[in-house]
Formats: C-alpha cells, structure tokens, sequence
C-alpha cells in the first residue's frame, strides 16, 4: 500500500472491535499501514460460542476464526499475537524516525510501533472473585478461549458444578453443563437472574425454565468461601453456612472495563473508557470502542451507557474507523443482543433501561413468548423468548424511530408485522397508560 512508510494506525486489541475497525478502515480506503496487536496468541476469533455451542462440543476450534489466515496479509495488516503493550506515549519526539508519528507503543517483548492515529479496542476483564479459596484449583472464569479451553477439558471431568453469578454467561454456561450431564447450581447474589438486562417478569421466566430443565438456583445467595483440599476445589461455601459440593466452579460475576493504558495517557475514564458518539476519546490522537468503552445512548445521546455485545463492538468500531479518516459515521444503529441457553433463544432489541411499564405477549409457560418495554408510552425494546418473528418487528420499527401502540401489541394470534402500518404515528399516550403493566 502506498503509505507503508508513515507510522499510520495502531490498534491495541485484537477481538471482534479491533479486527472490525481494521477491516472498515481498508473498505473506506485507507491505505496507511494498520497494525493490530492483541494479548493472545490467538488471530481474532468469536466469543459469543465460548459460552455456548464451543463448551457443548457443537463447535470446534476452527470455526471460532473471524478471517482466514490468508486475510491479513492481502490486506496489509499487520497482525502481532501473543504480545502486550506495556509503555505507550503520545509525544511525537519518542518516534521521530517514522513520519507523521504522534505517538509510539512498546510491547513486552521489546517491539517498538510507532503510530499516527491510535485505536484502543482493548476490551475487559472477568471481574475476580474475592473470597478465601478463589485461587484453588477448579475455579475458574470465560472470558477467552483459552479459558473455554481449560473449562471445557475440567467439565468432561467434572460432576457437581457450581456456577457463581446469574448472569448471561452464567447461565449460558450452566445450560451448557446441564447439556452435557453435569449436576448445576446456579449462585446469584441479587434477588433475580440477569437482573440488569431484563424486567422481572423475564428474571423469574429463566429462574423456573432453568430450575424445570434441573438446574438449582440460588437467589440472594451470597458466597464467603471456596473449600477445597490439596490445592483442588471441594466445595462453595455460602454466607447462610450452606455447603455445595463441587467438583467445578466457574465464575460470571460481571467484567471490570480495561481503562490501563488510556490512563497512562490521560485519557479520561470513568467505569471505562469516555467516548463521544463519534468514538473519540478526550485525546484528539485516539479513538476506543468495544467493552472498554462508555458511550452515551446511541440512540438518544442521553447519559452514558457501556454495552457488552458484538453488535455493539462492530458498531462503534466502524464508527471509530470513520472517525479516525474524517468520514461521516453511518447512522445510529439500534443495539441488540441475544442470549442461547440451551433450548432458550433469548433475542433483545433496543435498551430497556429507563422503561416505565411492559407488556407481555404470549404466554411464558409455552416458552414461546415477549416482553415489549415501554417509556410513557413509546416502544423502547423487547424481550423476545423463542420468538424470533417479535424480535425482527421490533428491531425494524426502532430502526425507523417509530413506535407500536401498547395497546395494540398484546394479543399473539395478530402476528407484529400486521401492526407496522400503525408505526408511523406515535404511540397515544393517554391509551399507552391503561394497556401497559406498570413498573412494581
């Protein structure tokens, strides 16, 4: 490429961000040198089956890969593995032999990358677990593959199962253990399952579907030790005094946002990386995305929000590329996510946060079923449980900005797509009152 001999751009992360703002910035036509550094000795692969498909045997390590290994090079880019950035400046003098530099990066093996823009795509930690006995043998976290690794070989071992945290990944992982013959317990500190994501109504739908399909599940459990016995995991020791045996323990009490190096720069951070809806950092030189970052609403541009999602990741780095070249991002893009959980396919449009009442459409025992949230009166996201059809309805009509009347919604035998012609006029917010459950 035409620009090999400027110091072009770094990109510090090598997961599904980094890799989706090299690859944007070759289809926007840069030609300056990109070179994408991660941790791992691994070239960029897909987490979302770590938890799921990956622990189950369903798939290999080879599908996990992003791009063939033929990619980077016909596309220029530089891939470093198995390396950390330990020392980044942001002084032009500290790479004054590659021009057009600002900045350079100093790895732990000692490479020396200069940069004129940089990306930090570093991503986030598994939050650790803080109790006596934490470090035994048989605990362990899912955050990467090498991590998927390790639990898928412990679990082919394993019995008796303890998963610490209601989370998504917990409870990905449990079904994913339950799948293969494992006895589970499910141990969430809070009063519901994935409490921060979901209504209510959705926490107690996964709490009785798992509890059906064998799991226990603990709620307000809190844990205040790990047990074990010549360095190896024997049980989990909950703050009631109540024992559970286990072979394993896997841990999904939430990420902690990597802010390290951005704050060797200066970079301001609070629960994560600051970004604008643009991706830029409060340094001119540097752009963030993906779960290191806390962005305002990408719809609403009010508050701040930090979302865990691929969706999220390939969005707001190829905001972050376009950015970085002068280009005009492409429109907002409505976040979304889902969840696999055996045979529970939990798909979520928009950001529920901030609703005032749902409503619910169809019936949860057949486990075919949505919940649609509402703020004064105005769709804002859904819950869609097996319903995949809801869910893709959904998605489109807060695509358009436009909205579904409450009342209209919760009959199931009239398909959503029926209602679109609705959308195009606001919901009625006198009506929206008495046909919308409210919150509590």
């Amino acid at each position: 490429m035409s620009g090999q001999n400027s110091a072009g751009t770094l990109i510090l992360g090598a997961g599904q961000a980094g890799l989706q703002l090299a690859v944007t910035l070759r289809q926007l036509g840069d030609t300056e040198p990109i070179t994408l550094v991660g941790e791992e000795p691994h070239a960029p692969y897909q987490r979302p089956p770590l938890s799921k498909e990956f622990l189950t045997g369903d798939a290999g390590e080879e599908a996990l890969a992003l791009r063939t290994p033929a990619f980077y090079a016909d596309n220029s880019i530089t891939l470093v593995r198995g390396e950390r950035v330990d020392a980044i400046r942001l002084d032009p003098a500290q790479a004054a032999d590659a021009p057009g530099a600002v900045g350079a990066a100093v790895t732990g093996g000692g490479r020396r990358i200069p940069f004129s823009r940089l990306a930090l795509t570093v991503g986030a930690a598994p939050r650790r677990l803080q109790v006596p006995g934490a470090d035994l043998t048989g605990v362990c976290y899912l955050r990467d593959r090498d991590d998927a690794v390790d639990l898928k070989i412990r679990l082919a071992a394993a019995e008796r199962v303890v998963v610490i945290g209601g989370g998504f990944i917990g409870l990905e992982a449990a079904a994913a253990a339950r799948a293969l013959g494992k006895t589970v317990t499910v141990v969430e500190a809070a009063d519901r399952l994935i409490g921060r994501a979901v209504a209510p109504s959705v926490s107690e739908f996964y709490r009785g579907a798992h509890e059906r399909r064998g799991t226990r599940v603990l709620l307000s459990a809190g844990v205040s030790a790990i047990e074990g016995r010549a360095g190896r995991v024997q049980a989990v020791l909950l703050a009631d005094g109540t024992r559970l045996p286990a072979d394993l323990v896997m841990v999904g009490i939430g990420v902690v946002p990597r802010t390290e190096l951005a704050e060797q720069l200066g970079i301001a951070c609070d629960r994560g990386i600051l970004v604008d809806e643009f991706a830029r950092t409060s340094s001119p030189h540097v752009v963030a995305a993906g779960d290191c970052t806390v962005q305002p609403h990408p719809l609403t541009g009010e508050g701040l929000v930090r979302l865990e999602s691929v969706q999220n990741a390939v969005a707001q780095a190829t905001t972050a590329a376009a950015t970085l070249l002068g280009r005009p991002p492409q429109a907002p893009a409505v976040p979304w996510f889902w969840s696999h959980q055996g045979d529970l396919k939990l798909q979520i449009a928009g950001l529920g946060a901030g609703y005032d009442g749902t409503v619910l459409r169809g019936d949860p025992a057949t486990e075919r079923f949505s919940v649609l949230y509402y703020r004064q009166g105005r769709l804002i996201a859904i819950d869609a449980v097996n319903s995949p059809a809801d869910y893709m309805v959904v998605r489109k009509v807060l695509t358009q900005g436009t909205s579904i009347p409450p009342e209209l919604v919760a009959d199931p035998a009239t398909p959503l797509k029926d209602l679109v012609a609705a959308v195009s006029r606001p919901a009625p917010a006198a009506t929206a009152e008495a046909a919308v459950q409210p919150v509590g």
